[in-house]
This record gives C-alpha cells, structure tokens and sequence, in this order.
C-alpha cells in the first residue's frame, strides 16, 4: 500500500467521516472532500471543495488519488457509481488499510478496498475493488469478496466463503463456511448464514430465511398489478 501524493476523498457522510479520520492518522495528504450538500463545511479539518464533479474540474487524474467516502446502508450503488465513474475518467483509488487492522500477507487486497480498524483478513482471502470490510470484521482464510461489497461492523465470515459483486453483510452477521452469497445479496444484521444466498435475495434471522414479500407487494399482486 502507497501513500498518495494528495488525496480527494469522496463524499461527506458518517463513512466519508472515519476515513478523513484514518487518512489524518496514516498522514496522508487530504486536500479536501466533496459533498452532494452545498452547505457542508470542513469535516475533521479537511475543506469542503464542492459537488463531486469539482474533482475533475480542480484535478487531473495524475494530480490526485480519489477515496471513495460513499457509505453502503444496503446496496451500494451509489458507492460502485461513484468508484466506476472516476475510474473511467482515469482516476485510481488506492488501497487503504487502518494500521489496527490484520492483514495477511497473503491475502489480495484490490484497488479502491477499506479495510477499517480492527478488521481480521485471513490467508488467502481476496477482498475486490472497491470493497468494505469495516471495522471489527473477520474475513478467514480462502474467502473471496466480489467488488463493492459491504462487509458491515462485526461480521465474521468462516473459511472459503464466496460473496458476488455489491452484496451486503449486515452488522454481526456470521456465515458459516464455504457458503455462497449471490451477487447482490442482502444479509441482515445479526443473521447466521447456514445456507447458500441466492442473488439479490434478502435474508435475516437465525437461521437466516429469505424474507417473506412486503404488504404493499402482496397487494399489488392480488390487484392484478
């Protein structure tokens, strides 16, 4: 892992928040952060620059590295957009790795990861681009994390356990091991995860089940709609 000459990190919520804060501790040099809201101010010190298309305005791609400040509540499709759309642009989000995590050696750590204070990744574990394995997360050893994955607070996921692209693993979820969690995926908070996940399925409880289709879903169904 480099350190970038300037950094621009993207986006000014509560994740865009504990990254400043990390790249402040790993003396990084921020040069400011953008933010969807006008009337944002200096967070943790660090300038307000503008919306995020100031980037491309302000910066070449060779002047600065991006970090991806976008949090994932559930999907995260506004984190890989974001991710996606500089890349096509030309600029690289270098990896970041807090210095309270545990990393092996020789586990992959791809462009554009966070991997947050406390986080465990094992031996042989690939986490993909753009990938977050937040703080207090385990990741053992085999385990290969699709891009723009959400690896939420307390997680553990056992050995040889395959998650697809843009999945999200609730807070204090555990997944035994060398299950499959389909791309797009939901696991909810708290959920132990016995059984293979299908894509885009949301499931919650212990043991984890697909949750049943909302009312309104139900509704609209018996109407015909």
């Amino acid at each position: 892992m480099r350190a970038p000459r300037a950094v621009v990190v993207v986006g000014g919520g509560g994740h865009a928040k504990v990254l400043v804060d990390l790249l402040l501790l790993l003396r990084w040099n921020v040069v400011g952060y953008t933010d969807l809201n006008p009337d944002s101010r200096e967070l943790l010190g660090v300038s307000y620059v503008g919306r995020d298309d100031v980037v491309a305005k302000r910066w070449c791609p060779d002047e600065v590295d991006l970090v991806n400040g976008v949090g994932s509540v559930r999907l995260p499709d506004a984190r890989a957009g974001v991710f996606e759309g500089f890349q096509r642009l030309g600029y690289t989000f270098p990896a970041i790795v807090h210095p309270a995590a545990s990393v092996s050696p020789n586990a992959t750590v791809s462009e554009g990861a966070q991997i947050m204070a406390g986080a465990v990744v094992q031996a042989g574990s690939l986490i993909g681009p753009n990938v977050i394995v937040n703080t207090r997360a385990s990741v053992d050893h085999d385990c290969d994390i699709g891009a723009h994955v959400h690896v939420a607070p307390g997680v553990v996921l056992s050995g040889g356990v395959q998650v697809g692209e843009r999945a999200h693993i609730g807070c204090g979820a555990t997944v035994r091991q060398a299950i499959t969690i389909g791309a797009g995926a939901v696991v909810g908070a708290g959920a132990v995860v016995i059984e293979d996940v299908a894509p885009g399925i949301t499931v919650a409880g212990v043991p984890a089940k697909p949750l049943r289709a909302s009312r309104l879903t139900i509704s609209r169904r018996s109407a015909g709609g």
